[in-house]
């Protein structure tokens, strides 16, 4: 008693808490009377106090192995702020450090006054590095994110399996593996791997209620997203992507957008990486993009949302990622969008990899892909894919439950799915023997003559992705067992044996039905801008419009300006589209630059808001989604050339262009609203007078502002380069 007692109140004077979470009492226990323990704890569960507390209260120095370099600085500045001021208590080593400070950490780690220690796997191999820990005293190993171990697992490292081969080469010490994610079989890997079957097994449940979780259709993602935080507003958020590029394109969108994001990515210098990792936690940023691929090590307990803008290869890495949210027990919105595009993508990724790797990625993919079409409560969905039983049919916190999809009793399919495994001589992939049901033929079926069979076609008034929906509700059930070690084979349980000597009454869900998605490959990014660009020309409020350009030749006779250089046609089929009712919300039709906005604008937006109160009109939310002039480097290149005043030619040279090219580019970015000063080369290069009578037809003479048009009406006096350049600076001048 009096040792439990002892323990609080470490706990009380270096954490200030008074009382354990869950099991961490117990685990503490174990390792500081030097055990090796296995704990399985998902994010927000308090696995960093298992091994921070016993560190503190034992001799020695703990040496904590973590994949994350970011996570290391995080707990390392946390556990000098809770527990004195002496900064020497805990240290990183990894390679982000240079030579003095390296120097420092050994000198500490020398004197004895470093309870903890961070290191890298890379760093812990290194020579030097072990003569140095042969040298202290180390009280345990704790393996974070262990999982890493496994090429089960969701980001598997291979110098992890060399941490038991190190340990030993350094000096034996009771060893502590802790995870938030690990399927039965990386759990088996794990404790093989490091040598430690003899483990205590601490093992929390996989449930956490505050989350919901939802999967949305990936149909103009970005303005989806955008809507949501404005509907969020002030609440912290993390967006997963894919890609770099990604990244960095989606934390631009938000800024343009009025929102403080930051980029994360590990192709960022070290100092920006942690900039804006400290501005996420100091919450001068509210939402952090990142890469699925390089983790997000920020122990922040109020991130209110986590978005995947591109769907995770594994459940696992899933069930991490949107474990970030909530950490605090209060709301957490888990949002993931998906298409069966994002899915192709991953296994092209995968080809060239040895083939063993691509059965596992494949594997785990098809569990990604079940999830998130399945019509089921999606808590049940992940509990069971980490062996834990949810026991309610409605948890009321997913998009399934809160809309729940259509059931059908599905014994009879049940049924004829069991005959079906039990009257093959071998086991098979649940693909497989869906195709075998719907009567699909391919490669396989043949080679196996498995299109001979009775029961090839037996359920063909069914696709192949309702039989494969029928086998993952039935593994949900334990009537089927999924053999992980052979890539996914799909066997008969004793339940399931028992079920088709008496069957039962089996509610089954419809799965969900998604698009195949948007374009998002880098070589469908020009068309999709392209069809972005061409927006407009129907489907809006056609009296609204026909007020607008009322409006528009009103004001031209009042100006004196042809009516196109106020608003194009396409800005005022826009406008009877989206109602703008404010300036900024005007900018965002097609067309609408910052200038014209406020040159032009005041009127339009009126007249938009009287019509939209005398009609009680419903307004489209997502409009006011601001898109990036331009992806492209080139553009953004360009418009600083002409910004430092260089000769068209030489940038057309720098850009492997030829000069026609360039003015085409130029003309594009000038027509998404962005004004540019040419008059420095046109002035060097056209006659004062030709200048004049070309910007007169503009001005005065021009219906649109149609090239084409200039060109013949002007005719053959004048050189469609000199047209094309004045063209450029009227529509600077005036139009912009």
């Amino acid at each position: 008693m009096e040792e439990r007692q002892s323990l609080s109140s470490f706990m009380k004077e270096f954490f200030g808490y008074d009382t354990f979470k869950g099991e961490q009492e117990q685990i503490i226990n174990h390792v500081i009377e030097g055990g090796n323990a296995f704990v399985l704890m998902p994010t927000g569960g308090g696995k960093s106090l298992c091994y921070q507390l016993p560190a503190l209260v034992m001799d020695g120095t703990a040496i904590v192995i973590s994949p994350l370099i970011a996570l290391m600085k995080n707990q390392v500045d946390a556990i000098r702020g809770f527990v004195s001021s002496n900064e020497g208590i805990a240290h990183f080593l990894n390679s982000s450090l240079n030579k003095a400070q390296i120097a420092e950490v050994r000198e500490d780690l020398l004197k004895g006054v470093t309870k903890l220690l961070y290191v890298a796997p890379e760093s812990l191999t290194k020579a030097e590095n072990i003569e140095l820990l042969k040298e202290i005293k180390i009280s345990f190993y704790a393996v974070d994110e262990a999982h890493c171990i496994s090429e089960w697992g969701h980001d598997f490292r291979p110098e992890y399996r060399r941490i038991r081969a190190i340990v030993d080469e350094i000096q034996q010490a009771p060893i502590i593996a802790l995870t938030a994610t690990a399927t039965p079989k990386v759990q088996s890997d794990i404790l093989k791997n490091l040598g430690i079957q003899d483990a205590a097994i601490f093992k929390s449940s996989f449930n956490r209620p505050n989350l919901y979780y939802e999967v949305r259709d990936k149909v103009e993602p970005e303005k989806d997203i955008i809507r949501f935080i404005k509907q969020n507003p002030g609440k912290s958020g993390i967006i997963y992507c894919l890609s770099r590029k990604k990244v960095e394109e989606m934390a631009q969108l938000l800024v343009i957008n009025g929102i403080s994001a930051l980029p994360y990515h590990a192709g960022l210098d070290a100092k920006t990486r942690t900039d804006n990792q400290d501005a996420f936690l100091m919450e001068e940023a509210s939402v952090i993009v990142a890469t699925i691929a390089f983790g997000m090590g920020i122990d922040k307990p109020d991130v209110r949302f986590v978005i995947h803008y591109d769907i995770p290869k594994s459940i696992e890495g899933y069930y991490q990622e949107t474990g970030r949210a909530g950490r605090d027990g209060l709301e957490g919105r888990c949002i993931t969008y998906y298409s069966y595009k994002d899915i192709r993508k991953f296994e092209k990724f995968m080809q060239g990899k040895p083939v063993s790797e691509q059965e596992i990625g494949r594997q785990l993919l098809m569990e990604t892909v079940a999830y998130a079409e399945s019509g089921e409560c999606r808590r049940k969905l992940l509990l069971n894919y980490f062996g834990e039983d949810y026991p309610k049919d409605n948890c009321g916190c997913c998009d399934n439950c809160v809309n729940p999809k259509p059931h059908f009793d599905g014994r009879k399919e049940m049924l004829l799915v069991i005959d079906l495994i039990l009257s093959l001589p071998e086991h098979f992939k649940i693909e497989h023997l869906a195709c075998i049901l719907a009567g699909v033929q391919n490669a396989l079926i043949k080679s196996y003559e498995h299109d001979k069979l009775s029961f090839f076609g037996a359920g063909k008034e069914h696709s192949d992705k309702f039989w494969c929906t029928v086998m993952h509700q039935g593994l949900i059930r334990h009537l089927l067992a999924k053999d992980i070690e052979s890539y996914g084979l799909i066997s008969v349980t004793d339940e399931g044996l028992a079920f088709k000597r008496n069957p039962y009454e089996v509610m089954l869900t419809e799965d969900r039905v998604f698009s195949e998605g948007t374009a998002d490959d880098e070589d469908d990014e020009e068309a999709a801008a392209e069809k972005a660009a061409m927006r407009g020309g129907g489907g809006g409020d056609p009296v609204l419009l026909s007020m607008l350009k009322d409006l528009r030749k009103d004001m031209s006779r009042k100006l004196k300006l042809q009516p196109w250089i106020i608003f194009p046609d396409p800005a005022l089929e826009d406008m009877s589209i989206m109602y703008p009712l404010t300036i900024d919300e005007l900018k965002s039709c097609q067309g609408v630059g910052e200038g014209k906005a406020h040159k032009f604008g005041e009127p339009f937006v009126e007249l938009i808001k009287r019509w939209v109160e005398e009609n009680e009109i419903v307004r489209p939310d997502d409009f006011m989604v601001k898109s990036i002039a331009s992806k492209s480097a080139d553009k953004i290149y360009i418009i600083q050339c002409i910004d430092r005043r260089m000769d068209l030619e030489d940038i057309a040279e720098a850009k492997g262009l030829d000069f026609d090219e360039l003015l085409s580019e130029i003309e594009n970015i000038v027509e998404f609203g962005t004004k540019l000063n040419l008059d420095y080369y046109i002035s060097a290069n056209i006659d004062e007078e030709v200048i004049e009578e070309i910007y007169s037809y503009f001005k005065d003479e021009a219906e649109s502002g149609d090239l084409k048009e200039a060109i013949e009406a002007l005719g053959p006096d004048y050189e469609e380069i000199e047209v094309r350049l004045v063209r450029l600076k009227f529509l600077c001048e005036v139009a912009n």
